[in-house]
């Protein structure tokens, strides 16, 4: 894989805890219980996607600019998407949509559930 940097920086986020989806062979990256980003393995437990949360409107820009980035593997596509673990999508830019998946999510939670998963009550 490209980006094998993923997991330590999802990993390093206040609040994201991370477990094997075993039917799916995916690894699960989550924010109080809800997923915002998942490395798919294949058969053989080697990462082909990154799957992540994005408002539509920035997933299909993304996607308009790179090949690599396509409509979210076997979720909804208008509000995920999945970059090719060996793509040609650079290290900054992956980080910026992680990031945005992980406040995506966040941001989908009451305030005083933000705070509590944040730490700051």
């Amino acid at each position: 894989m490209k980006y094998p940097w993923i997991e330590d920086y999802l990993m390093k986020k206040t609040g994201v805890t991370k477990d094997l989806q075993a039917e799916w062979n995916w690894i699960r990256f989550q924010i109080g219980g809800k997923m915002f980003a998942a490395i798919c393995l294949d058969d053989n437990d080697k990462p082909y996607y990154i799957t992540l949360k994005l408002d539509p409107l920035e997933g299909d820009f993304w996607r308009k600019q790179y090949e690599d980035i396509i409509p979210g593997y076997y979720m909804n596509k208008q509000h995920w998407n999945s970059v090719k673990a060996d793509g040609e999508v650079p290290d900054e830019i992956l980080k910026d949509l992680l990031d945005k998946a992980y406040q995506i999510v966040l941001g989908s939670f009451s305030k005083k559930k933000q705070k509590e998963i944040l730490g700051d009550e």
